[in-house]
């Protein structure tokens, strides 16, 4: 089954086209037939397409809205030019699935899209709203594009984190917030956690039930999660995605009366100390410098700079209070698995994090640690506490569970 995987923001799409089926899955031969994104819609957009393991081209082209970006991206796939020799008109695109933010309390899976299910996704606008009226835009430009017949997935950020419990969802104020207005940690993330517990219960051969680990996505978001059992039972991001991990501009965890402080004394509204919170805080804040973890380990090499020294202290100390309270809420876990960019691609990130949780029984082995980094084990052999690099791949499991959905199971 040729899947159309989308990813649809305000004004980037991320796209890929996958190849893949039951016995695929079986056997890890589905096949990325194509990728790309595009970027800065509503004017002259950035174009950067690829097919297969070919050389990727990008370009400009003139594109207002998604309706016009998911056009161009279809009708590139189809093209000769694409070099796609799979899909050489529309009806050989089977299937689209949709990375949708956020899924509330009423998908806790992967769900095929029907007319009700879509207005599900919009309504849930006030917990996300700069991110579902996007996907769900997606969404109906596909309707009107490739029609109504073809079936279309959603796959939730949100929906792996549906088995936390109270005590970890809940947030400690008035009782009545939760059940008025869904205040409450939903996290995020979910759908790459979900994928590299999967890929560790392959590498160790483990069953779902003796799935016992915390992951690390580390990029320009981050998250940690506390997974037992198979399923989540804490996460990091709360109610939004500022919350948890220091990240590339977010600020991650802060006193709440620091919003009203800020405020009162900058002259800003509360919606002008969110942006602030979101888009100038992190390591970008920090540093004054970057969001980009590699620039500053460069720049610190380079030159010393104290900022940037300590923002990178600021991140990894975070990660591994994050770890050690997930230890303790799990009584124990047998691995840590680091993924996303910068837990992928910095083994000076990885060790850094690592440092100090010998006596949990944690001894990173700094050779694998450098080597390792496209997938593998980075602990010494007879570490009680181990730790991996497994690269996410949310475009995979969105292909997958798409095909699940059309099939009426969803089972990973």
């Amino acid at each position: 089954m040729n899947t159309l995987v989308l990813n649809c923001g305000s004004s980037t799409i991320k796209f890929q086209l996958i190849s893949t089926d039951r016995e695929a899955m079986r056997q890890d031969a589905d096949r990325r037939l194509a990728r790309g994104v595009i970027e800065r819609l509503g004017g002259e957009a950035v174009l950067t397409m690829q097919a297969g393991d070919g050389p990727s081209h990008r370009y400009g082209a003139p594109l207002r809205d998604i309706r016009a970006a998911l056009d161009h991206i279809v009708r590139w796939i189809v093209s000769p030019e694409s070099g796609i020799g799979e899909v050489r008109n529309i009806s050989e695109i089977h299937a689209v699935g949709h990375r949708v933010v956020h899924g509330g309390e009423h998908f806790v899976r992967s769900m095929l899209l029907t007319e009700e299910t879509i207005r599900a996704i919009e309504q849930l606008t006030d917990l996300a709203p700069l991110h579902n009226p996007a996907n769900a835009r997606g969404i109906r430009a596909v309707q009107e594009l490739l029609g109504h017949s073809l079936p279309q997935v959603a796959v939730f950020d949100t929906s792996f984190h549906q088995t936390l419990p109270e005590r970890a969802f809940l947030y400690a104020i008035p009782y009545q917030f939760y059940r008025r207005h869904g205040v409450r940690r939903y996290g995020f993330h979910g759908t790459s956690h979900r994928y590299v517990a999967y890929r560790y219960r392959k590498i160790r051969n483990r069953r779902l039930e003796d799935t016992n680990i915390i992951t690390l996505h580390l990029g320009n978001g981050c998250s940690a999660c506390a997974i037992q059992a198979g399923k989540s039972i804490d996460i990091s991001m709360g109610m939004t995605p500022l919350e948890g991990l220091v990240m590339g501009t977010r600020s991650g965890d802060v006193d709440p009366a620091i919003d009203v402080f800020i405020g009162a004394k900058e002259g800003l509204n509360p919606h002008e100390v969110e942006s602030l919170l979101n888009k100038q805080s992190g390591l970008l804040g920090v540093s004054g410098l970057t969001h980009d973890m590699r620039e500053l380990l460069d720049e610190v090499q380079a030159n010393g700079d104290r900022r940037a020294s300590l923002a990178i202290e600021m991140f990894c100390y975070r990660a591994r209070k994050y770890i050690g309270s997930y230890l303790a809420a799990m009584g124990g876990a047998d691995a840590i698995v680091f993924t996303g960019g910068i837990g992928e691609n910095s083994p000076e990130i990885r060790a850094r994090i690592c440092a100090g949780l010998e006596w949990m029984g944690l001894s990173v082995d700094p050779d694998a640690n450098t080597a390792n980094g496209k997938g593998g084990a980075i602990h010494q052999p007879g570490s009680r506490l181990e730790a991996y690099v497994i690269p996410t791949d949310e475009e995979l499991l969105i292909a997958r569970d798409t095909v699940r959905c059309i099939e009426g199971e969803v089972d990973l």
